[in-house]
């Protein structure tokens, strides 16, 4: 059977009038959601931007960072992470000689935590006439020269000359001059020690090394012999019986307090190292035993190299960590003093004798873990148990500060 097709049925025109300006409605929907729906999203995207990207970001609990590098200051948010992770993150380069203070293993563990970038400049090393063309943004000669690949003696000088005639030297930075020391052995009553010396005679080496004659020592060769390399000097005693012994000489550490770095980070500017000294005995025997010894000669055989260490003294960070560690604003001023006393805001700081540990000098340390696993490093979770120490114990930190200002202890 054929099936007949149902009729269209047609709108009648009043109705379709009265629909026009719904579909038109409708119609311009369809468009303008989507381009409403767009210039919210933009909106909130310049406004994100914009706030990210403020001196007072912030990403959750994060922390904003301040590195100054290519004569630019940046302010950045960051969760907690290592200053060489963070750069790497910005795409802020390291290179050849550039340095980074404090070092790019530094964890960041405090608010407004300061990251310098020293851009490396050309300089020349010469050294025993030769020349070599380097770039570094090291502080001192000695450390400029290491990284120029010279291996110096501690007895080595070096001095810096400026640059003026720069087509002949090829820079225009520093120019880097190592005097380099004469090896000899000096033969101390029978013990020989290598050592290496700036002085030009034997008469100059005996001042140098403060070696002092009695009428039993005699020297060979003369006072007036210039040394040379692998030239023996004999110190002699005839008739008594000598022993020796070789002693350390602890490495001299020169601290500079330094206003860019954040308080508690720090950075080594020369690497040093200890010393050595030979002290010569002359033995007093009864029946062929030692009953005593008297020392003769104390000769340094190596000279301690000074270490120098850079220190942060902005507490900038250490007010963003109070916030963060939930301290009120109106306490800062007492644990600021009290930290200062007990660990002078290092949070690595150990008490030798006691083991008392932290900012605020915890016993045992172990302690500040019911504030976070990462209290022996991060000064946020110390602070936070400081806090509660604070309260707890002294029902506030006013009373805590009163506390220490008559026992000088908390």
């Amino acid at each position: 059977m054929q099936r007949l097709s149902t009729p269209k049925r047609q709108t009648p025109e009043v109705i379709r009038r009265l629909l026009k300006p719904v579909r038109h409605f409708v119609n311009s929907r369809r468009i303008a959601v989507p381009i409403l729906t767009f210039g919210v999203l933009l909106v909130v995207t310049l406004f994100g931007f914009l706030f990210f990207t403020n001196n007072e970001a912030r990403v959750g609990n994060g922390l904003v960072v301040i590195i100054n590098h290519d004569d630019v200051e940046q302010t950045v948010p960051t969760t907690p992470t290592s200053v060489g992770e963070l750069l790497k993150k910005l795409d802020i380069s390291v290179g050849e000689g550039d340095v980074v203070e404090p070092s790019a293993d530094t964890d960041i563990r405090q608010d407004d935590f300061r990251i310098n970038v020293y851009r490396s400049k050309p300089v020349e090393v010469i050294d025993n006439g030769r020349r070599t063309l380097a770039f570094s943004a090291a502080a001192t000669p000695r450390s400029v020269a290491k990284q120029a690949g010279a291996v110096l003696y501690a007895e080595d000088e070096l001095v810096t000359e400026p640059v003026t005639e720069f087509l002949k030297d090829r820079t225009l930075g520093a120019k880097i001059i190592v005097n380099r020391a004469t090896p000899i052995t000096l033969n101390l009553y029978g013990k020989p020690v290598e050592i290496r010396t700036q002085s030009k005679t034997v008469g100059d080496l005996l001042k140098e090394r403060d070696i002092k004659l009695s009428k039993e020592d005699s020297v060979q060769p003369l006072a007036s012999t210039k040394l040379t390399a692998q030239t023996q000097v004999f110190l002699l005693r005839q008739g008594t019986k000598i022993t020796s012994s070789t002693e350390e000489i602890a490495m001299p550490i020169e601290t500079i307090q330094d206003p860019n770095l954040a308080m508690g980070t720090s950075a080594v500017r020369q690497q040093g190292s200890p010393g050595q000294k030979v002290v010569t005995y002359q033995l007093n025997l009864q029946n062929d035993k030692e009953v005593s010894r008297t020392v003769i000669q104390e000769v340094i055989a190596k000279t301690p190299v000074k270490q120098i260490v850079v220190q942060g003294t902005s507490l900038s960070g250490i007010k963003g960590n109070m916030g963060l560690a939930g301290i009120a604003p109106g306490d800062y001023q007492y644990v600021d003093y009290i930290v200062e006393k007990e660990s002078r805001w290092n949070p690595l700081a150990k008490n030798a004798s006691s083991g008392a540990y932290g900012l605020c000098q915890a016993l045992p340390g172990t302690k500040m873990a019911s504030a976070g696993s990462d209290w022996a490093t991060n000064p946020v979770t110390q602070l936070r148990w400081c806090n509660s120490y604070a309260v707890g114990r002294y029902g506030g930190w006013a009373a805590a500060y009163n506390y220490w200002l008559s026992h000088h202890y908390w």
